[in-house]
C-alpha cells in the first residue's frame, strides 16, 4: 500500500515530514509549532499567541484533507506555568463535547517552541 499524505501549502514544516498521514480513516497530524508559514519565524508574545498559530497551522492541514477540527490532540509545553494560556485558547477552538487531549511538559521543543500540538482525526463517512 502507498503512503497517503497531506500537506498544506499555508502552514510550515520543518523537516523532512509531511503534515499529516493517512491510515484508514485515521490522519495523524504532524506536530504544528507556532511558526508563521508567511515568515517562517515564530510568531511573537506569549503562549497564547502561539497557542493560536499552532491551531492555525493544524487546522490548514485538516482543511486540505477535507476534514475539520473536532478531533484528539497532543499538546506539548516547555513550561506547565503556560497551561492556562494553552487551556484558555485552546477551550476557544474547539466545542463541547471537548476532544481527548495530553498535555506533556517537556524539557525542549523544535527550534526553541514554547508549544507545539498534534492532532489525530478522523474522517467520518
Amino acid at each position: 500500500m502507498s503512503r497517503r499524505t497531506v500537506n498544506a501549502s499555508n502552514a510550515a514544516a520543518v523537516g523532512p515530514y509531511s503534515h499529516a498521514t493517512w491510515a484508514g480513516d485515521l490522519l495523524f497530524c504532524s506536530g504544528q509549532t507556532p511558526l508563521d508559514p508567511s515568515t517562517g519565524k515564530f510568531v511573537d508574545g506569549n503562549v497564547a499567541n502561539q497557542t493560536r498559530q499552532c491551531f492555525d497551522n493544524l487546522f490548514q492541514v485538516l482543511e486540505a484533507a477535507g476534514l475539520g477540527p473536532d478531533d484528539v490532540s497532543n499538546v506539548y509545553l516547555t513550561d506547565m506555568d503556560d497551561f492556562a494560556q494553552m487551556n484558555e485558547i485552546y477551550a476557544a477552538r474547539f466545542s463541547s463535547p471537548y476532544p481527548a487531549r495530553t498535555t506533556i511538559g517537556g524539557a525542549s521543543l523544535p527550534l526553541g517552541a514554547r508549544i507545539e500540538i498534534g492532532l489525530t482525526a478522523k474522517r467520518h463517512l
